[in-house]
């Protein structure tokens, strides 16, 4: 079993241990009423999308999230909250640098001894969902899991999803597919771009993501009887019968978002065991980004 499996598999007591440990963060975490920025890179920046859409969803203010990159730093925040497993990612701690003595700043990390830990004012360790593999799993979403809790929109329901998605076979001929395109709707379309991601990073898919609404602006067209339509979340009217009717597959996923989540990441790897492709060295990828100065 490779090293992105395990850890896969392990991803409902991770769960559970972070939804756990969330009251005993508080204090670093984002007050309600804050203006709050989340970035990351890669997939902690799809996680800080999802995270940006709950919160203001969920009326604890207005937050944004950003690519460590892109941030806007002519803008106004009371506090960033940066998603970094390895704690080395350079983009990350240029930002965090730059922020120092101007604006708050917390990392949600997994590594304790990283130079993550002196950049940011605090700190939140989650050591426990730690990677030994470069295409990262249980990282991103018990961090995800985490500030639900932190949110209150955490339940037991959703580790019971996520045990469920582990358990349950994939659909028949899912893996022979062509392409795949994810979908999501507010907070889900931070999950539908790590979904692409991740079946890009496991398997060299042809992979695309989008908000559901955006489907029909064009990219629809490209749908054939070898793409396979995957909706986390609920989906618009509609969409799905005209999916159907283009002769792509359509699938509706019935668990909570973060565990169909769960189920797309089963399916990188096993597109990438049919493809002879092992998904613990992912073609030119590295475990972090690291710059030459």
């Amino acid at each position: 079993m490779t090293h992105v499996e395990n850890e896969l598999n392990s991803q409902p007591e991770c769960w559970t241990r972070a939804a756990e440990q969330a009251g005993r963060h508080r204090g670093a975490l984002p007050e309600p009423g804050e203006r709050v920025a989340v970035v990351g890179c890669g997939t902690s920046y799809f996680m800080a999308q999802a995270v940006a859409a709950l919160r203001e969803g969920a009326g604890q203010g207005e937050t944004d999230a950003f690519a460590a990159s892109e941030f806007p730093y002519g803008r106004s925040y009371d506090r960033v909250l940066a998603l970094t497993r390895s704690g080395t990612t350079t983009e990350v701690l240029e930002l965090l640098d730059r922020l120092s003595g101007r604006t708050r700043t917390t990392a949600v990390t997994a590594d304790p001894h990283t130079p993550v830990v002196p950049a940011a004012d605090d700190l939140v360790v989650l050591d426990f969902a730690d990677e030994r593999s470069v295409v990262q799993t249980r990282f991103a979403t018990t961090a995800l899991t985490l500030l639900r809790a932190h949110l209150g929109l955490h339940t037991d329901t959703v580790v019971a999803d996520a045990r469920t998605a582990l358990a349950t076979p994939l659909p028949e001929g899912l893996v022979a597919c062509t392409q795949f395109t994810f979908l999501g709707r507010g907070w889900t379309v931070g999950l539908a771009q790590e979904a692409g991601l991740k079946m890009r990073e496991a398997s060299l898919s042809w992979t695309e993501a989008y908000p559901a609404m955006e489907y029909r602006h064009g990219p629809i067209s490209v749908t054939t009887a070898g793409t396979a339509t995957w909706m986390l979340g609920t989906a618009p009217d509609g969409l799905a019968e005209q999916v159907r009717a283009t002769g792509g597959r359509w699938l509706q996923g019935a668990l909570d978002p973060l565990a169909e989540l769960v189920r797309i990441q089963r399916l990188a790897v096993a597109v990438a065991a049919a493809r002879g492709l092992d998904p613990d060295r992912p073609r030119h990828l590295t475990r972090s980004v690291i710059l030459a100065p």
